[in-house]
Formats: structure tokens, C-alpha cells, sequence
């Protein structure tokens, strides 16, 4: 058993219960949403996520994955302020998504540039870990970042490696987002090792995208867990698909390396309002594995065993093994 820290303290990892991996909250352009959008800043915005993440634990979950950091518009007061009204876990994150470059406050800030210091990456990730998120006391219990179509760009090579040392100092686990079309979490795997992080800390995001089996068996025999987390995403790969590859994976012994989620969010600004959200990607919302994917995985020969290792044994051990890991290096 190890801690686990909540947006409302932390918690054993004996309550972690049933988990979905990678989701979010709120999703937004933070500047955009300061100076156009009052609308999410209400009690409006706070009680509409509570009712759906409260329905979300009616149906069997028991705590989610906030993936939320800097480039996607955490909003720590927001967050404390739903979670207080939910019976569910929510796990917050730090971190940096970029597909790209590094923020624009550290461009100019860090080893060998124009103000020549050691890595403040990492100092704010650690920050967030130890001492709490946003100037409160709540911490964060995952770091993330992401590579994406372009690549290991020096920015994202960057914050990865920031990432890395950061799970080397606290012993906090790692969500990265990859891009499975481009093999991209193979470079995840050399970069992470580089930097001495043992490869079962990390859930290998959104491998559920890929149906090629070799390749994602391959970062499974490194150890790695694979995010099967955008059900109800509906671009690109269907919802048969994605059941199909994790009976397949299933049936060649890796239902230990898999994990289930939707990555999709309560509110965000990426539309204008969320009435178009739900008529774009009707199938993307929390309940759609509950709902739908459940039977569909029975009926490819999922068993309940399998679906207990994604739902409860792995998440339990991307935590508890993480901490085994930090606390034998002493």
C-alpha cells in the first residue's frame, strides 16, 4: 500500500477502488477563458461537473485521473471546488502538454540559455508534488507530457526529461501523451530510461488509438502500462476496433499491461458551447465504457478477472509500484 494524493487529501491506495486512467475535468485555453468566457468561472460550471462525475461513481468508479496541467488550463481553485461536491477520488497532475516548443516563460529561462540556470522544469513540478499546486495545499499525484506527430522536438525532449527527473526525486508516477501512428512511445521509453526511470512508473498514453498489435506489445514487454483511454473519441478508429484490439492483446497475456479510460472532460472551451461538444463526439463522455464498451469486451471474451486488472489491479500498481520502486533506492 502506499499514499495517494486527492484533490481532497490523500488517500491509501487501498481506496483507489475502481479507476479510470486518463481524464479531465476542465479542458481550456486558459487566456482565452479569462478574457471570453466569464461562463465557466460560475457555480453554474462547478455543480454541472459534480453531477456528472457523482453519476460516474454511481456506476462503479471509484476515482479518476485528472491529466490536466500547464497547456491544457488547470484550474486548481475549480478543481478543489467540484471535488468537494463528488464522492469520487480525483488524482491531479502536474506537467507541460506541448507538441512543440516549451512555454513561453521558459524559453528564454533554463541550462545553456539566454539566463543560464538550472532546470526550473522541474523545480516547479516537484513544487507542485511536495508543497501543493497553484498556492494551495493540495498536491499533485501524477506528472504528464506528451509527444505528438512532430516528434522529439527539443521542446518536448525538454520537459520529458523534466518530467523524468521529477519522478526521480519524488517517486510520483507518469502519464505521457503519445502518438501511437508514429511509434512515438518507443522514443518515450529511450528518453525516460536515459534519464533512469524505471519504465513500469509510466502508463503509455492513448495506445488504445493503435490496433498494431506487435507495436504495442513491444512497449508492454518494457514494462510499461498501455492507456486504451479514448473511448467514445470517435476519429480515426472505431469503437469495434479498439474492443477488438484489447481482446487480442488480452488473449496473448497482456491484460496485466492495460488500462481503460475515455480522456474526455466536463467543460471545455474548445466549443462554444457544450450542447456542440456532446452533438460532435456524442459518445464521449464518462459513462460510455459503463454504458457501452463493458458488454462489448464481455462479449469479445474479456473476462471479469481481465476487467479487474484494468480497472483496479493495474492502476493499484502503477501507484503502489512507483512508491516500491522510490523506497528500495532509498
Amino acid at each position: 500500500m502506499s499514499t495517494i494524493q486527492t484533490l481532497r487529501g490523500p488517500i491509501d491506495s487501498s481506496q483507489l477502488g475502481r479507476v479510470l486512467i486518463h481524464e479531465h475535468v476542465f479542458l481550456m485555453d486558459m487566456e482565452y477563458t479569462i478574457n471570453y468566457r466569464p461562463d465557466f468561472f460560475t457555480k453554474d460550471t462547478i455543480d454541472a461537473a459534480a453531477v456528472r462525475l457523482n453519476a460516474l461513481k454511481a456506476a462503479g468508479i471509484d476515482t479518476i485521473i485528472d491529466l490536466t496541467v500547464l497547456g491544457l488550463g488547470r484550474h486548481v481553485p475549480s478543481l478543489i471546488a467540484v471535488a468537494q461536491k463528488t464522492g469520487l477520488n480525483i488524482i491531479a497532475s502536474t506537467g507541460i502538454y506541448t507538441f512543440n516548443d516549451v512555454p513561453g516563460p521558459f524559453g528564454f529561462y533554463g541550462p545553456g540559455l539566454l539566463h543560464d540556470a538550472p532546470e526550473p522544469l522541474i523545480e516547479h513540478f516537484v513544487r507542485d508534488i511536495t508543497q501543493g499546486m497553484g498556492g494551495t495545499a493540495i498536491k499533485a499525484g501524477e506528472l504528464k507530457c506528451a509527444i505528438d506527430a512532430p516528434g522529439l522536438t527539443p521542446g518536448v525532449e525538454r520537459v520529458m526529461r523534466a518530467v523524468a527527473q521529477a519522478n526521480r526525486i519524488t517517486g510520483t508516477p507518469i502519464t505521457v501523451h503519445t502518438a501511437p501512428a508514429k511509434h512515438t512511445g518507443l522514443d518515450v521509453q529511450r528518453v525516460l530510461s536515459e534519464e533512469g526511470v524505471d519504465l513500469e512508473d509510466v502508463v503509455l498514453g492513448h495506445c488504445g488509438d493503435s490496433t498494431d498489435i506487435d507495436y504495442l506489445m513491444k512497449l508492454a514487454d518494457q514494462g510499461s502500462i498501455l492507456g486504451m483511454d479514448r473511448f467514445g473519441l470517435d476519429l480515426g478508429i472505431t469503437t469495434q476496433q479498439r474492443v477488438e484490439t484489447i481482446a487480442e492483446l488480452v488473449r496473448r497475456g497482456y491484460a496485466g499491461s492495460l488500462t481503460l479510460s475515455h480522456d474526455c472532460c466536463c467543460w471545455s472551451d474548445y466549443f462554444p458551447q457544450v450542447e456542440d461538444y456532446r452533438r460532435a463526439l456524442p459518445n464521449h463522455h464518462y459513462l460510455h465504457i459503463h454504458n457501452d464498451v463493458l458488454p462489448m469486451l464481455r462479449e469479445a471474451g474479456v473476462s471479469e478477472a481481465d476487467l479487474d486488472a484494468m480497472f483496479i489491479g493495474n492502476p493499484r500498481r502503477h501507484f503502489e509500484g512507483t512508491a516500491a520502486r522510490f523506497a528500495a533506492r532509498g
